[in-house]
């Protein structure tokens, strides 16, 4: 027996050490199986090829699985080490190679990425619910006793155990099963929308054969459109491109309305048009198993089960706070309509004013009552300078963080720049990529990830990224960028503050891991930033006479602030509702075909204004069907007002001061999820948050 036993004990040793050997070897050849060596785990990306992911994917899974039957069948008596903080620090591979990938499949895609996406999303999907599922370890959380556990530690279990819970760990095993065949079919369903969508928006660019065509744009948009029109393969021609939103950019600019309503109507309808890019069937389908989830979990509507762990905590909150917003923003929409409709008949138009009219006359209306236009103030705002004399400059004076531009660190595209930040004491705090312009293999929008978070426990700092998609200038011309475009900016860096000043001891309560409803709020807090005098000035500098924005022009920005609000605001809250009425739908027979759907549910709920379209058509509302704002595109709203909430308190004590911004970093930016946000809030201003200062900031109060 002994031999026996000392054979089979050598014969395993040679069977680990082949395996670690295996391993080894694997690890050498993927530069997904092992940390970066490149300044805080930034990517290599120089390293990293297409065909690293699936092999990487492949072992991820593999170690992680063993990972978790590990926990789950541990003899040990639960605890917050071997149960908790083991799951929490799981994963390691498979969350690297996970982070990078989608990353690269928002804004640098191709083919095999596509691939690949498709064929592993209902595999991460069943892993989750291996995870979520699996009785014995969520017996093993649910036996650990709160009551000894503090602070972060406390927090993360709640966390997890609500995780348990929202995920069906309490369902019987028969429905268990149904649910997992549902959330794979969701997972396919919904990259199915993604690729859809990108196909549709490639699709849907609209070709010009003349520049007269283009009157009103600038020379260098017109060449851009040339330069564009030139890479898909028609020499003398303009491709205008569309961006991910119903109204589309140029349409301010353009004079001729035949080219305004082409290029709308492009937008409009480039995903229902009876192709591969007619994304209809997938989100009807989608909308679907989403109800049936929720049923499954003991909830009325999908609304209700996905908003348990948000700021709102029911869908009843949500809608109180679009429909108190709704009336009076309407109201000043059709204000606005009939002024700008008087225009046009003082022009002798001869047409009523539609959708594609909107943008193009609200700029002369605008001109009128403030004196101001886009072309006066788009000079002032080169793309540089409004990033490292705006954005960098804002965030030096708020929060003392310094910024120097790193060329030796490796990117995914070569448009992408990357910095390294400083806090206040010169420290360096993290890596900074920046990813600007507009391409076909991107997604529409602007956004931020964290390519490594926050972390510690795991000693980690934070490498984040900001995509945008603008125009890439050609020819030499400057990058010049409308006043929307540097609110954006200043927007997702509102995201980036969050994540750079993340204190957490675990990744999940890090930084920007908070409920959908509240992540919104410090980057909106920051877009104040954009106006604020001392930051102005020091960007808004004109790319040719170097000359800083006068103080009059400021004073008529300013002025301008609420200037069509009525028409911005209508249109946010009409996606919002609209997101809200497919996911509070309690019977499957009560779901319509999407068109139709969505004109009655606008309808219901008074947004159906010819004039003022949704931001987001059904069809192309990218945020709900394959992103994370599933009956959650009312977060924008909930944060916004969030926002004015606590801008009103900096205004009464002294505006975006140091002391200030200290103290919203205190309360806000640096606890991540680690505390009751709604108390954090709280103890930040005074009181909860109130609907009026909405209304005040937005110009929508009643005279």
């Amino acid at each position: 027996m002994q031999i026996r036993y000392r054979l089979f004990f050598i014969s395993s040793l040679c069977f680990i050490f082949s395996l670690q050997a295996q391993n080894n070897n694997i690890k050498m050849k993927n530069p997904l199986l092992q940390k970066s060596s490149l300044q805080y785990q930034a990517p290599d990306f120089s390293k990293i090829k297409d065909e690293d992911f699936k092999p990487a994917f492949d072992y991820g899974l593999k170690i992680n699985v063993q990972e978790i039957e590990t926990i789950a069948n541990n003899p040990a008596k639960p605890t917050f080490q071997n149960t908790v903080l083991a799951l929490e620090t799981s994963g390691e591979v498979l969350n690297r190679a996970t982070g990078i990938f989608y990353n690269l499949t928002g804004s640098n895609t191709n083919s095999a990425l596509q691939a690949i996406e498709a064929e592993y999303a209902p595999v991460f999907s069943a892993h989750t619910d291996k995870i979520y599922l699996n009785s014995k370890l969520y017996n093993r959380f649910k036996a650990i006793d709160l009551n000894k556990l503090k602070g972060e530690d406390k927090r993360l279990t709640e966390y997890y155990l609500q995780q348990f819970e929202l995920n069906g760990a309490n369902l019987s095993e028969e429905n268990k099963e149904k649910l997992k065949k549902i959330n794979e079919e969701l997972a396919t369903l919904s990259t199915l929308f993604s690729n859809k969508l990108l196909l549709a928006r490639k699709n849907g660019a609209v070709l010009f054969d003349n520049a007269a065509d283009l009157d009103g744009l600038s020379a260098a948009e017109i060449e851009a459109a040339k330069q564009k029109a030139k890479e898909a393969g028609y020499e003398n021609k303009y491709l205008i491109g569309l961006l991910n939103t119903t109204q589309q950019p140029l349409l301010v600019s353009l004079k001729n309305r035949a080219a305004r309503e082409r290029i709308y109507k492009s937008s409009w309808y480039r995903a229902e048009k009876n192709d591969e890019g007619d994304t209809r069937e997938v989100l009807e389908k989608i909308a679907r198993l989403r109800l049936q989830k929720a049923n499954l979990m003991g909830k009325k509507s999908f609304a209700e089960w996905k908003l348990q762990d948000q700021m709102a905590k029911t869908p009843e909150p949500a809608m109180e706070l679009l429909a108190k917003i709704a009336a009076p923003a309407v109201a000043k929409a059709k204000i606005e309509a009939q002024e700008i409709q008087g225009l046009i008949d003082a022009q002798n138009g001869g047409f009523k004013l539609e959708a594609w009219d909107w943008n193009f006359y609200a700029e002369q209306v605008r001109k009128a009552k403030y004196d101001l236009d886009e072309s006066q103030i788009k000079p002032y705002f080169e793309l540089t300078s409004v990033l490292e004399k705006g954005v960098f400059y804002a965030a030096k004076q708020m929060y003392g963080i310094s910024f120097k531009e790193r060329n030796d660190l490796p990117v995914y595209n070569p448009d992408v720049k990357v910095y390294e930040v400083f806090d206040d004491k010169g420290t360096s705090i993290a890596i900074y990529y920046l990813d600007f312009y507009t391409r076909d293999n991107k997604n529409g929008g602007a956004w931020m990830n964290n390519l490594v978070s926050q972390s510690h426990y795991l000693k980690q700092k934070p490498v984040i990224v900001n995509v945008y998609n603008f125009s890439k200038p050609v020819g030499g011309n400057p990058s010049l960028i409308s006043f929307d475009d540097v609110t954006t900016m200043f927007h997702e860096f509102g995201h980036t503050l969050h994540g750079l000043f993340a204190n957490q001891e675990y990744v999940s309560l890090s930084g920007t891991s908070v409920p959908r409803d509240y992540v919104e709020f410090p980057s909106q807090i920051n877009e104040h930033a954009a106006l604020d005098p001392a930051v102005l000035k020091n960007y808004a500098v004109h790319y040719q006479t170097k000359q800083p924005i006068p103080q009059e022009l400021i004073d008529k920005i300013k002025k301008a602030e609420t200037f069509n609000k009525g028409y911005d605001v209508t249109e946010i809250l009409a996606a919002s509702t609209l997101d809200m009425a497919w996911h509070s739908v309690e019977k499957e027979s009560d779901f319509k075909p999407a068109l139709v759907f969505e004109k009655e549910a606008l309808e219901k709920y008074g947004l159906l204004v010819n004039e003022v379209p949704t931001r987001y058509h059904t069809p192309y509302f990218a945020h709900i069907w394959g992103g994370g704002y599933s009956a959650g595109y009312y977060a924008y709203t909930w944060s916004k007002t969030l926002d004015y909430n606590a801008f009103d308190w900096m205004q009464a004590n002294g505006g975006m001061t140091r002391e200030n911004c200290e103290r919203f970093k205190k309360y806000i930016l640096s606890v991540g999820n680690s505390v009751d946000l709604n108390k954090a809030f709280k103890d930040f201003i005074g009181h909860d948050m109130k609907t009026e200062p909405y209304l005040k900031n937005a110009g929508l109060s009643a005279e």
